[in-house]
């Protein structure tokens, strides 16, 4: 029964979400000291150091450690199991706190694995950051390019946007985003004179919206979700394709 109750995943993934509300907890300031709450934080490491030692023995470490999710559950145990020893080790450093709190929060990533079809989400995402490479490329060259216009030619005039090539760049990708664009452009307007310039400035912001937020992130977006979703599609394509080979099928019965 022991053995049994390590092994099976429903548990481990109930396990897994009371320690995620502990952790939850953990970071409200008025329940980080509280030492109860540590120990129950402790009480699930044991429970996940428990899971790994059976599963290693039921399994083997060869077979255990192929599988990638228990590669990384391991990890993620063993870099915990020095916060065990904080509750009765003076820490000399505190960036190892840091280092083991950090730890902590991974233990949530464990989570994912339960999600169901995780496998095929993760496949999409790794096509969909490749097909994405060359349209992310062209975006970063399209940011550094207007940085360094817009701070040559409004750098003056808005330097805590436009004063440095970084502080340009942070503002022209916020063009792209479309949030809060509309304050940039304004805020340089009203400290331009010329109303030939004002108008002037105001079509050129636009039209970095236009070429970066439209269009550009609109391009990243669509590449992005149509090799997300490429899966969906394959599966389609055979069952029109199954469905063809029938209709073809029944054609040539009714001919006879």
């Amino acid at each position: 029964m022991f053995k049994r109750f390590f092994l099976r995943e429903e548990n481990m993934l109930t396990a897994i979400i009371l320690n995620s509300i502990v952790i939850f907890a953990l970071y409200f300031p008025s329940l980080e000291n509280e030492k109860w709450l540590e120990y129950i934080d402790h009480f699930f490491i044991t429970i996940f150091t428990i899971e790994a030692i059976v599963k290693i023995r039921h399994h083997g470490w060869k077979k255990y450690w192929e599988g990638s999710w228990n590669r990384f559950d391991f990890i993620i145990v063993a870099g915990s199991i020095p916060t065990l020893l904080t509750g009765f080790l003076p820490v000399p450093d505190t960036s190892l706190l840091i280092v083991f709190r950090l730890f902590r929060l991974l233990r949530l990533v464990r989570f994912l694995r339960f999600v169901p079809d995780m496998a095929k989400i993760i496949r999409g995402l790794g096509r969909a950051m490749k097909a994405s490479v060359f349209v992310v490329l062209a975006l970063i060259f399209l940011n550094i390019l207007l940085a360094m216009i817009t701070c040559q030619f409004y750098g003056d005039i808005a330097p805590e946007y436009f004063g440095n090539p970084l502080s340009s760049s942070y503002a022209i990708f916020q063009l792209f985003t479309v949030e809060g664009w509309n304050d940039i452009a304004q805020s340089v307007a009203e400290r331009t004179d010329s109303p030939f310039l004002v108008g002037i400035t105001r079509f050129y912001f636009v039209l970095i919206v236009l070429l970066g937020g439209i269009f550009g992130m609109s391009l990243a977006n669509a590449v992005f979700v149509d090799e997300m979703t490429m899966d969906n599609n394959d599966e389609l394509e055979a069952k029109i394709d199954q469905l063809h080979v029938e209709i073809q099928e029944l054609k040539a019965l009714l001919k006879k």
